[in-house]
């Protein structure tokens, strides 16, 4: 049973299965008109230490669509640890919200947050993970391929936060992951052992296959989701253009987008940086998966939070 919804690798194959299969099930009945408003007069506190766009206003939203509502903490309105300490911070919450969904740089605010506030906490994105951007995504290659297990989803680009969630929550559902960067910028020693040690906790016990290259066209090869991200996150502005040096010959574009099976995708969490990480010719084509993937920030965020509020728990 858990109260919180912090990293991937907190959660069984199967818990995670049962909320994709959930959001995609409620998101045909918010569609329909039929999806209860069950969280009336709840109130979700968002903190930001970082902007965003579909972070900020898929949560929102998704309270409101169950009868909610939000309140928006920037880190100039509580200094999260810094104007006051995160245990204080979470005390206050407990007593005035219902659940908390945070986007902060360390990871380890999140986790004090969590351990403080009794009520729900929501990792809305930190430097090391971003749990619902994943589940999203796969949600997303869940409604357009089906049964995903044995596919391949290939990640080229930065073995970032999204890159370790996506990786986790796909060995832990039986699909094959694989990332291709430069080489320097591969996931960490830590993370591939512990990626690989997940296999008890898929859905088959056996687990999908993880692999890293510094080849994306040996990672497209046989893969229904190509995935990319922007090169240069929040934080590595310094790095500016060494990365844009480093990551040359990794962009997604109509060359490698041909070696991919014919019937793949393209997916990019956003804001996708054109000409860049990704042409723009291949955003466009793509721009359905694309897009639709980004409102589906919105439909899983919204099962989250009615779990979550309403059951008080992940089992």
């Amino acid at each position: 049973m858990k109260k919180d919804f912090i990293d991937i690798s907190d959660f069984t194959g199967e818990e995670l299965k049962k909320l994709l299969d959930r959001a995609i099930a409620e998101k045909k009945l918010f569609r329909e008109g039929k999806l209860p408003a069950s969280c009336p007069r709840k109130v979700l506190a968002l903190i930001f230490e970082k902007p965003s766009l579909r972070t900020r206003v898929s949560f929102a939203t998704a309270i409101a669509q169950l009868g909610g509502s939000d309140i928006y903490l920037t880190n100039a309105d509580i200094g999260l640890g810094k104007r006051e300490p995160i245990n204080d911070v979470a005390r206050v919450l407990r007593r005035m919200c219902d659940a908390v969904a945070a986007r902060t740089f360390s990871h380890q605010a999140i986790c004090d947050l969590a351990r403080f506030c009794p009520k729900p906490v929501i990792n809305a994105l930190t430097d090391y993970s971003h749990p619902c951007q994943a589940m999203a995504d796969v949600m997303t290659a869940m409604e357009i391929f089906g049964d995903l297990a044995g596919r391949k989803i290939a990640f080229v680009g930065d073995g970032n936060n999204v890159a370790r969630s996506l990786a986790m929550l796909c060995v832990k559902l039986g699909i094959n992951f694989t990332l291709a960067c430069p080489k320097g910028y591969e996931l960490e020693d830590e993370f591939v052992k512990e990626v690989s040690s997940q296999s008890q906790g898929s859905i088959d016990k056996q687990g999908g296959v993880f692999e890293q290259c510094n080849d994306p066209a040996e990672a497209v090869k046989g893969a229904c989701v190509v995935y990319t991200d922007t090169w240069v996150s929040m934080g590595q502005e310094q790095e500016r253009e060494k990365r844009l040096s480093e990551f040359t010959g990794f962009q997604v574009n109509e060359d490698l987008m041909k070696l991919a099976p014919k019937d793949a995708v393209v997916m990019h969490c956003l804001p996708a940086y054109r000409g860049y990480e990704i042409t723009d010719s291949v955003m466009a084509k793509y721009a359905d998966t694309i897009f639709a993937q980004a409102e589906n920030r919105l439909h899983f965020q919204r099962t989250l939070l009615n779990v979550l509020i309403t059951e008080g728990r992940i089992d």
